[in-house]
């Protein structure tokens, strides 16, 4: 048994979808996906709290592997939103940064659907 889930892509594409993901998530704080997505992507964005946790020169360049830099507001990028404002939020937790909200089915090819989300 693989210690990830393969999404129906090769693993450029499914990187390049989790990154684009964990991107989003940082710079919305919520988004609607597939539940697979939702559970791959859960994995994913608690290592990089954890990391904007550790707040060192070496976990900066960890996760600038990971997330995209893109505009995030405020004259910031999306990395730099996720060491300022997202892991310090975090400073007393030791995991289970995000939660998962099932929505049902889609319309179109009855995939269930979730927003995932940052626990307050």
């Amino acid at each position: 048994m693989a210690g990830y889930r393969k999404l129906n892509r090769r693993s450029d594409q499914r990187k390049a979808m989790l990154r684009d993901l964990v991107t989003q998530l940082i710079i919305h704080e919520r988004i609607e996906t597939t539940e697979i997505k939702a559970k791959e992507l859960s994995r994913l964005i608690d290592n990089m709290v954890t990391l904007g946790k550790k707040n060192t020169l070496e976990s900066r360049r960890r996760a600038a592997q990971t997330v995209r830099l893109l505009d995030a507001g405020e004259n910031r990028n999306a990395l730099q939103k996720l060491f300022d404002d997202i892991a310090p939020r975090f400073k007393e937790r030791n995991g289970g940064y995000t939660r998962i909200l099932k929505l049902g089915p889609r319309r179109g090819d009855s995939t269930e659907m979730a927003i995932i989300e940052f626990v307050e």
